[in-house]
């Protein structure tokens, strides 16, 4: 893994991190699924002119089509519409450390479900990254979290896992700015025709909600995407995937400086376990592949 490798894999950590502090400013001013709606036919329309400039087709394959829907379905329009909604009521930091034990879920779930039994390494790293979780809630709840927002959250996790491991095997050919584009504009269209339904539409205009747009929109939403398949064909997947460690740390760090949200003890012993949790997953995967 060489320096321009570390520097994209912390660029990819960072802005996906900060999502969760764009996000909760946003869900202030605006309704939740629609906002996040319209970033995705933005980011979606964004992505396929990319793609297409590049010379990618949207000629897929029946498994690529598949996992368009799943994740356009799953990620975009289950996990993020409900971390939209929480976001309401949640603090960023909190949505972004349940959001971190994804990976975490992942193998869970492949050992519980598909019976993928994990080495050692891998098993002391989910005791210990749940445990930090488990840390972190009781605190939070403690102290008066949102029990529905933090419900919200932890379905939409586990959403993201499920739709992680359906698709796990899906190849995108040299088309993955077209694939990732449609699958965010199947999360626009799934998110526009719930929103009537659950919110109404009161938005208060102003700088810091346009700014915090534009910025989920583009960075986020897009940059990051990029950025994490340029990682991912330099180094490989699972190489790449050590970087998710560094996302409790990142999240919680950036909902402080944005928007001043306090950072308690149990907070910043759950984000050290957790984080030690994930890398010690992901370190048992590459010892795994290698």
């Amino acid at each position: 893994m060489d320096v321009r490798a570390i520097i994209m894999g912390l660029a990819f950590a960072l802005m996906w991190s900060s999502a969760f502090t764009s996000a909760r400013i946003i869900v202030a001013d605006a309704p939740a699924l629609a906002s996040l709606a319209l970033r995705f036919a933005i980011s979606g329309v964004l992505g396929i002119g990319i793609a297409r400039a590049l010379g990618q087709d949207w000629h897929l394959t029946r498994q690529q089509w598949r996992s368009v829907l799943i994740f356009g379905l799953c990620q975009n329009a289950i996990y993020l519409g409900l971390y939209f909604v929480a976001m309401q009521s949640v603090e960023a930091s909190f949505a972004s450390i349940i959001a971190s034990s994804m990976p975490l879920l992942v193998a869970l779930l492949g050992w519980v479900a598909l019976g993928h039994r994990p080495p050692p390494l891998a098993l002391g790293g989910l005791l210990g990254g749940f445990a930090g979780v488990g840390i972190i809630m009781g605190g939070r709840l403690t102290g008066g979290a949102d029990p529905f927002g933090v419900a919200l959250c932890v379905i939409g996790a586990l959403a993201l896992a499920v739709a992680t491991l359906s698709v796990g095997g899906a190849r995108s050919e040299g088309r993955v700015l077209m694939i990732v584009g449609l699958q965010m504009l199947v999360g626009a269209v799934a998110l526009a025709v719930v929103s009537p339904f659950v919110e109404s539409y009161d938005v208060t205009f102003s700088p810091r909600l346009i700014a915090a747009f534009a910025y989920t929109t583009i960075i986020p939403g897009l940059a990051a995407t990029i950025v994490w398949f340029m990682l991912v064909n330099r180094i490989g997947a699972v190489k790449a995937s050590a970087f998710h460690f560094l996302n409790p740390f990142f999240g919680v760090a950036v909902a402080a400086v944005f928007l001043g949200e306090r950072i308690g003890p149990y907070d910043a012993v759950g984000v050290a376990v957790i984080m030690a949790g994930i890398l010690a997953v992901q370190l048992s995967r590459a010892v795994k592949q290698s």
